[in-house]
C-alpha cells in the first residue's frame, strides 16, 4: 500500500473519470491506492441523478448501511433532523462518531450545484494532529486519551437513539494518529471527566480546531453536476459554505458510506 501523503491548502485534487472506474480495473485500483494515499479523490462525469452511487459501491463492494439509509439525499429540507440538511454553514467534521465503528469512506455525489455559495472545505486531519503533536504535546495527549460522548437522536430511514465515546484522536501503539472522531454537531451534552480536566481539555480542542480552520490546511473546492467526491471520513474532515436558501431546492447531493 502507498504511504500516505499529507497536505494542507496546496492539495492538487486528485481526479479519474467515473466510467473509466466503473469498466476499467487499472483505473479502478489507482482509484483506491490513491484514496489511501491522499485521503480523497473526484470521480468526475457521472451522470446527474441518483442512484450512480449504488453503481460505484457495487464496484468495490457494498455500501454500508446507517440510520440514514443506504444513500442519503443532502438539501435543504423542513423541519431537518440534521445540520447538513439545512442552507447553512457545515464547520469541518467526520461523520458519524456516535457509531462504535463509523465509517471509513464517505462519497458525495453533487446532482445540483447552487449558484452562489456552497462550496466544499476538507482538511488533512492526520496533518494537522502531526502539527499540533510537534506544536503542543501535551494537548495530543488529552485529545488522544480523553474519552468524549457522542448523541445522535431522530426519524429518518428508521427511528434511532445511539451513544458512544470515542477519543477526538485515535492512536496506533506508535502513537500515531489513525482516525479523527470529531463532529460538534452530535457531541454530547455530557461530558463526564473530573472536574479539573474540562478546561484543560476544552484549550486542547480549541488548539485543534484553530489548526482546522487555518488558512494554510483547509482546502476550498465546489463540486459541479456529475462530480463525487471520495474521501477517507476517518483521516479528512469536511465542511460546507454556506448557500442563499430559496423556495426550491437549489443545491443537491448523494451521499453513502462504504468500509
Amino acid at each position: 500500500l502507498p504511504e500516505r501523503q499529507y497536505w494542507g491548502s496546496d492539495l492538487q485534487l486528485p481526479e479519474i473519470p467515473f466510467e473509466e472506474i466503473m469498466h476499467d480495473d487499472e483505473s479502478a485500483c489507482k482509484w483506491l491506492c490513491t484514496l489511501k494515499k491522499v485521503g480523497i479523490v473526484l470521480l468526475t462525469g457521472a451522470a446527474p441523478k441518483q442512484g450512480e452511487l449504488f453503481k460505484l459501491g457495487h464496484r468495490i463492494g457494498f455500501l454500508r448501511l446507517t440510520f440514514y439509509g443506504p444513500t442519503w439525499q443532502v438539501q435543504d429540507k423542513a423541519d431537518a433532523n440534521n445540520v447538513a440538511y439545512t442552507t447553512g454553514k457545515l464547520c469541518f467534521h467526520t461523520d458519524y462518531p456516535v457509531l462504535q465503528h463509523p465509517p471509513g469512506v464517505q462519497f458525495l455525489h453533487c446532482i445540483k450545484q447552487t449558484a452562489a455559495g456552497g462550496d466544499s472545505e476538507v482538511v488533512d486531519g492526520f496533518h494537522v494532529a502531526n502539527k499540533l503533536k510537534k506544536q503542543n504535546p501535551q494537548a495530543y495527549q488529552i485529545l488522544s486519551s480523553t474519552a468524549v460522548d457522542y448523541t445522535d437522536v431522530g426519524v429518518d430511514y428508521c427511528d434511532f437513539a445511539v451513544q458512544c465515546k470515542q477519543r477526538i484522536i485515535d492512536v496506533d501503539s506508535r502513537g500515531q494518529a489513525v482516525r479523527i472522531n470529531y463532529n460538534n454537531a452530535t457531541r454530547d451534552t455530557v461530558f463526564d471527566i473530573p472536574a479539573e480536566e474540562v478546561r484543560p481539555f476544552y484549550a486542547a480542542l480549541k488548539e485543534f480546531d484553530n489548526l482546522l480552520n487555518s488558512a494554510e490546511h483547509k482546502f476550498t473546492y465546489k463540486l459541479k453536476p456529475g462530480d463525487i467526491v471520495t474521501f477517507d471520513n476517518w483521516r479528512v474532515l469536511h465542511g460546507r459554505q454556506s448557500y442563499p436558501s430559496g423556495s426550491e431546492v437549489t443545491r443537491h447531493l448523494e451521499g453513502a458510506y462504504a468500509d
